[in-house]
């Protein structure tokens, strides 16, 4: 397919949106038709992403009336729609430009990043979020999944778990699947600063972070039901994930490491051979020998993992980069498929090495 394919962002000027700005800006199918922002429409995106101004020198934020507009009288017969805005925001945005879309007669494919549609029943959402969901009648439309574990999407959007659940889910699955451990896991995972958003916090603010390293939501992060769901959905098998997580005194990268009982001896060259015959065809998962460094992967959309045993307990590390792999990246993973395209579209370059 060589024709250009017009993108809308929403997410206004958020980390993982910028991101979507840089991904679509080097895309060869792509091109950003529009970047919706509620609080600065009118602002040039470059104010808000400084290193993309050479790639958006002109470009706007978009209102939500203009956003229709576009859906509404499309010059495309196809349009990608991703969505980075916050949990609970982002369902009736959706469902509101989904509408618009449907009008406009264009086939528009979403992506959505939040966490609005990764549960199959608005009582499941409700029961971690603790707020209504947006957009029940939407919810059969959308696929959750990490695009390694899933072939194709049965419905014409897709919702991407967590970064977290993302990093979990490539360590653990392969586990379950080709049933090498007991169904019970227990996680640790380190993420950087930029997975808080752009917004400052106490715990995201340098000077309390940098040098630091602290435990938060132990046994209680929300990420745990994606989970358990996308790794049942994948495997048939309802497993336990017990996940203690911390932030790390970098900006960005997640490192998590999964520990499970062996149904059988096992050494660490075997399970390091069964991922990667299970990866295999994964363009963007590195099964590699020695445990792996976020900075291998920091700002790129490749996961490095590994596994070592020492008979009875199996230990798989992974680490990822959280705006892209397990963000961006992983939403153009899957919206290159909703597309036709090739899915390393846009996608393959490699980590800096020096973040």
């Amino acid at each position: 397919m060589s024709a250009v394919t017009p993108a809308i962002v929403l997410g206004g000027t958020g980390y993982v949106a910028g991101e979507l700005l840089r991904l679509i800006a080097g895309h060869p199918h792509l091109e950003t038709a529009a970047a919706f922002s509620d609080s600065q429409p009118g602002t040039p995106l470059a104010r808000a992403f400084p290193q993309l101004s050479s790639a958006y020198p002109n470009l706007a934020f978009a209102n939500l009336e203009e956003i229709e507009a576009l859906l509404l009288r499309p010059r495309a017969p196809q349009i990608a729609l991703f969505c980075a805005a916050p949990h609970g925001v982002a369902a009736g945005l959706i469902d509101r430009l989904l509408s618009s879309a449907e009008a406009g007669g264009a086939r528009t494919h979403c992506v959505d990043i939040s966490a609005d549609f990764r549960y199959s029943s608005a009582a499941a959402y409700e029961a971690v979020y603790r707020h209504p969901h947006g957009a029940p009648g939407r919810i059969r439309e959308f696929t959750c999944a990490v695009p390694e574990h899933l072939p194709r999407a049965p419905t014409p959007h897709v919702s991407h778990p967590g970064c977290f659940a993302t990093a979990v889910l490539l360590a653990s699955v392969p586990l379950l699947a080709l049933g090498l451990s007991a169904a019970r896991f227990f996680v640790t995972g380190i993420t950087g600063s930029t997975g808080s958003g752009r917004k400052p916090t106490e715990g995201t603010h340098h000077p309390l972070r940098h040098a630091d390293l602290y435990a938060y939501g132990p046994l209680a992060h929300r990420h745990v039901p994606e989970i358990v769901r996308c790794a049942k959905m994948t495997t048939g098998i309802d497993a336990e994930f017990n996940f203690v997580p911390h932030s790390g005194p970098f900006a960005r990268g997640i490192h998590v490491t999964v520990q499970a009982e062996l149904k059988k001896p096992l050494t660490g060259a075997q399970a390091i051979d069964a991922f990667a015959s299970f990866y295999k065809d994964s363009p963007f998962v590195r099964v590699v020998d020695s445990p792996p460094r976020v900075k291998d992967v920091a700002t790129s959309n490749y996961a490095n993992l590994t596994a070592a045993t020492n008979g009875g307990t199996v230990a798989v590390m992974a680490v990822l980069d959280n705006l892209n792999k397990g963000a961006a990246g992983g939403a153009m993973q899957w919206m290159n498929r909703l597309l036709g395209l090739e899915e390393s579209a846009g996608l393959t370059a490699c980590a800096p090495g020096w973040t």
